[in-house]
């Protein structure tokens, strides 16, 4: 299992896009859209709220997705 945690937001092609990639790389993998509004361009306030949304119900060996970046959108 793979559980998605963004903060994309719901609108946008960004979601889709990354689902479309593990549907191809991984097929048989269930992935789970658990959270696509964390805190937008701030990993640490993210990262502070990661972990209470992780514990159960997901079984052990599931695999979390979290991205968080700060820099979209900039000249990086």
């Amino acid at each position: 299992m793979l559980v998605l945690l963004t903060d994309f937001g719901v609108s946008g092609p960004y979601i889709g896009q990354v689902k479309a990639v593990l549907a191809q790389r991984a097929p048989s993998v269930p992935v789970i859209d658990l959270f696509h509004d964390l805190p937008v361009f701030e990993p640490v306030l993210a990262a502070a709220l990661i972990p209470s949304y992780c514990e159960s119900p997901f079984p052990k060996g599931a695999v979390f997705l979290c991205v968080v970046d700060p820099g979209v959108g900039t000249s990086r």
